[in-house]
């Protein structure tokens, strides 16, 4: 047995931890079978201590268990400031022997200091070494000493800081924000490849700061610390040339966190005899504005390549035109490490095809719509104005569309604008701050070649923008239509995925809560997304209200009214979150901080109770027929009782007992009212009982949508839940969607547990809208936002629920305990899949299953990581002969009603 990994839960990256506790995890790895039995963590800011008796900072002793995750951490005295720590574990397996995992590190910033220090624009009346001050500045060292610096404007800008060292640092750590957005640079390289670093968040609550290991950039002599600054969300402005920009009140201003662009740096350098140095922001540095004269973040960019101080991030740089920096009061909200994972660049899509609808115009298709990053390449004189348009659809020629009349914005006020230098040579431009979802391409002012008395397009490639969170999943059939399918809801997700879990990346970009409990069980089959979680479930507790109400979206960039802004489907993602959060990763970082913020939100919502316990004042079932809200009473009802549930759990995580019954009680009394108000036993036309809605209150029906909900939050009393089943496939017998996004999860859900493929495939295929096929029969490459053929945004993910269908339904793994301590093989017996195959890599390692059936069988080639237990359903008609083969050898194996159950190892299980 081998450790493979180890990590933090909670956190992606680990340069700047700012806590006093962590809770740490590992996964094994084994040829042979192979069961964890102990283990011990050991902390300490020496490695060489890590095999010391008592010296270390933490010792977990030998626990005997075979816990993996979710292990607390928590030093006596918590975290030393800006210090770097050594970290080790050790199992033991069954037949006690001790097992060491690689030593990982972290570095802390400052657990217990979250303010700058007070030096800022009033220096001329209120100096920073004012007498008031004093206590502030005892205990430095466990506080910042940066100072946020700017040019006191709202346009982009260069910083930079050249410094001398007398020799090279063993090791250098940089602690930086910058708001809107900044790219870092240090000796004339990027310091990482993250892009438009810090992540979003409400910058009147919390500001994150971002790490950076500059250990291999530095050295003897002059060295230059230097950053990019843009507009982001943070002093959003689009007034240029009446360029668009999205979160406007209705008197026509911007919404903006702040007017003054900043930024802070601190750069913590340490040698081997011990001596340490902090080199960080203040007036010293230098400033001068940028050559992006406009970074819009939808997209809409001005770039002068005339103004380009080249070489302003390298040693030797002529500086003297620059102004000194101008200490500013920055943003009000307190600091936090950036813990969700970076937004980084992916895929490289080249053009498939290319148009020249009219002289000067060339249009490009990439062949794939996804969240991108543009890569221009021109050559041509100085001064030439190029134009960059962006579409998800396209006119016959090529040329950029928007079909949205209410939209047409996007089409002619969102556009990059470059300016050529002229230099003789190709000049390459991508964009700084912004990004888009797009296809197709349209630049204005250009040629292909030359001879046309214009600039002359020489390269022109997209780079994929999402989330660098690890991409754990992947799988394919035989079936061309079902991969076109899976790709397509891939590109979708992985296009939503930044800072925040949004819904639109080119239209709307902001974070509804919604996608992040309905597609959690569609996107962890495909990204790692523990971490982003994490740091949204931190942005539900910034946005939430005096009242208790938990809004919409959040960050909430822009208030919205009614439904739209108070929706427990959306809002109640707050109490879903961090139960998610256990069952797929196993992980219950969050709860200490989340369930005050919970149980708020529950007192809210009781005040908004009907008949005793109903919720009824949602969204419903958005995105059926056009964001109909239909089914309030059943779906929003649904909600409520879960997060009551989920505050429970909550409360008894953190010892409080009575609070856990309270919630608890709460939770049976909108049980009961929910089934004493919308299920039907007594109706004589039909031989199953059923749910209703209150859409047309005194009438009844029966839903798909109502009866998925009832059984997918186990709300159904036992002994009406094979009666609710049949009244479920009633409903859906002619194999149409007749649901939104809400409704569409629980569908698919309960279809893969009644083992239904064959209902999900008929859907899927249908000819008209609602169907999936639709979208990819014209052409699509992403899902669209409503079951349209034409939408303003081609790129939504609000149908990815169908991902989760594939993984759970088709390749079959389904978690059951915990982080997928067990989980289920149910593989599609019996349908038209005769060859599946693909991978999860879950919490404790990879699951790889190979599914391939015939007229005489089936086999499933199973692997199964240590510290998991595999139950793999026996189909009913093969169930005669069963042989499983580990290494070629046979094994005995037991079984638990309808499953084998498999623990660690690689099989071939064979059904005949």
């Amino acid at each position: 047995m081998r450790v493979a990994s180890c990590g933090i839960h909670g956190f992606h990256e680990t340069i700047g931890l700012d806590v006093d506790e962590i809770r740490v995890f590992w996964t094994l790895e084994s040829d042979d079978p192979a069961e964890q039995t102990a283990y011990r963590v050991v902390i300490s800011t020496s490695e060489n201590n890590l095999t010391a008796e008592a010296t270390t900072d933490f010792d977990s002793g030998k626990i005997s268990t075979n816990e993996q995750r979710n292990i607390l951490c928590k030093p006596s005295r918590g975290f030393r400031s800006t210090c770097n720590y050594f970290w080790r574990v050790t199992v033991w397996d069954q037949n006690d022997v001790a097992i060491h995992s690689l030593i990982q590190t972290f570095f802390t910033a400052y657990p217990r200091s979250q303010l700058l220090p007070p030096y800022s624009m009033n220096q001329k009346y209120m100096p920073h070494s004012s007498l008031i001050f004093r206590t502030w500045f005892e205990d430095i060292e466990n506080k910042w000493k940066a100072v946020w610096i700017g040019d006191g404007g709202d346009k982009p800008l260069y910083l930079r800081k050249s410094f001398n060292l007398a020799r090279r640092p063993s090791k250098a750590i940089a602690l930086a924000s910058g708001l809107g957005h900044f790219d870092l640079h240090v000796n004339g390289r990027p310091a990482s490849d993250h892009i438009i670093d810090p992540g979003w968040s409400n910058y009147h609550r919390t500001v994150q700061y971002v790490g950076y290991d500059l250990t291999a950039h530095l050295a003897a002599g002059e060295n230059v610390l230097a950053a990019h600054l843009g507009n982001g969300f943070y002093a959003g402005s689009g007034t240029e040339e009446d360029r668009f920009f999205w979160p406007m009140y209705e008197d026509n201003t911007y919404v903006r966190y702040g007017n003054e662009l900043c930024f802070f740096a601190e750069l913590h350098l340490f040698y081997d005899d011990g001596h340490r140095e902090v080199i960080h922001t203040d007036p010293s540095w230098k400033v001068r504005k940028s050559a992006t004269t406009l970074a819009n973040i939808y997209a809409s960019e001005t770039h002068d390549k005339r103004l380009y101080p080249t070489g302003w991030t390298s040693s030797g740089f002529d500086e003297s035109g620059w102004t000194s920096a101008k200490p500013l009061t920055g943003p009000r909200g307190l600091l936090r490490y950036q813990s969700q994972p970076p937004v980084v660049l992916h895929d490289r899509l080249e053009p498939k095809s290319v148009s020249r609808p009219r002289p000067g115009v060339v249009c490009f298709d990439l062949g794939q719509n996804a969240s991108i990053m543009l890569h221009l390449s021109i050559e041509g004189p100085a001064g030439s104005e190029i134009i960059v348009r962006y579409s998800e659809t396209a006119n016959d020629d090529g040329t950029v569309l928007m079909p949205d009349p209410l939209f047409k914005d996007f089409e002619t006020k969102v556009y990059s604008k470059i300016y050529l230098a002229g230099t003789g040579a190709p000049e390459d431009w991508r964009p700084d701050f912004s990004f888009t979802a797009a296809r197709y391409i349209q630049v204005e002012g250009v040629a292909t070649e030359e001879g046309q008395g214009l600039p002359v397009i020489r390269s022109l490639y997209a780079r994929h923008i999402s989330s660098a969170s690890e991409r754990v999943g992947s799988m394919k059939t035989d079936k061309d239509d079902v991969n076109a399918l899976i790709r397509a809801s891939h590109w979708s997700l992985s296009s939503n995925i930044f800072s925040y879990h949004t819904d639109c990346p080119q239209i709307e970009k902001f974070g509804w809560l919604e996608v992040t409990h309905l597609l959690a069980p569609a996107s962890q089959y495909g990204f790692g997304m523990e971490a982003l979680y994490t740091k949204i479930i931190y942005d539900m507790i910034d946005a939430q209200e005096p009242s208790g109400l938990v809004p919409t979206m959040a960050p909430e960039i822009r208030y919205m009214c009614g439904p739209l802004h108070d929706c427990i489907s959306w809002g109640g993602a707050l109490c879903l979150l961090p139960g998610l959060l256990i069952k797929y990763y196993g992980s219950t970082w969050v709860i200490p901080q989340v369930f005050p913020a919970a149980v708020r939100y529950m007192e809210y919502m009781e005040t908004k109770e009907r008949l005793g316990g109903l919720i009824e004042h949602g969204l419903g079932d958005w995105g059926r027929d056009i964001a109909w809200g239909n089914l309030q009473a059943n779906i929003e009802t649904a909600y409520y009782y879960k997060c009551l549930q989920n505050t429970a759990m909550m409360a008894k995580h953190l010892g409080r007992t009575e609070e856990a019954a309270k919630y608890e009680a709460w939770a049976a009394r909108v049980l009961e009212v929910y089934n004493r108000e919308l299920l039907v036993t007594d109706d004589r036309n039909l031989s199953y009982t059923y749910y209703t809605s209150r859409d047309n209150i005194g009438e009844r029906d029966c839903q798909a949508v109502a009866q998925a909900y009832a059984l997918q939050f186990n709300m159904v009393p036992e002994q009406h839940i094979a009666s609710v089943q049949r009244a479920f496939l009633a409903s859906v017998s002619d194999n149409r969607i007749r649901s939104g996004e809400l409704g569409l999860k629980c569908i698919f859900e309960t279809l893969i547990d009644l083992h239904r493929p064959d209902i999900v495939l008929a859907m899927a295929r249908q000819e008209e809208h609602p169907s999936y096929m639709r979208f990819l029969r014209r052409g699509e490459t992403t899902f669209l936002e409503f079951w349209q053929d034409e939408c303003r945004s081609k790129s939504h993910d609000l149908f990815c629920t169908i991902h989760e269908w594939f993984y759970a339904g088709v390749l079959g793994i389904r978690p059951q305990g915990d982080a997928y301590k067990t989980f289920k093989i149910e593989p599609p017996y019996g349908s038209e899949f005769k060859d599946v195959e693909g991978h999860v890599n879950c919490p404790y390692g990879r699951i790889r299953v190979k599914f391939r059936q015939t007229s005489e069988g089936a086999t499933l080639d199973v692997s199964i990581p240590v510290g998991t237990q595999a139950s793999i359903l026996i189909p009913e008609s093969l169930g005669s002969s069963i042989d499983v083969l580990r290494w070629h050898e046979t094994v005995k194996v037991e079984t638990s009603g309808q499953y084998i159950v498999l623990r660690n190892g690689s099989y071939s299980v064979t059904f005949q």
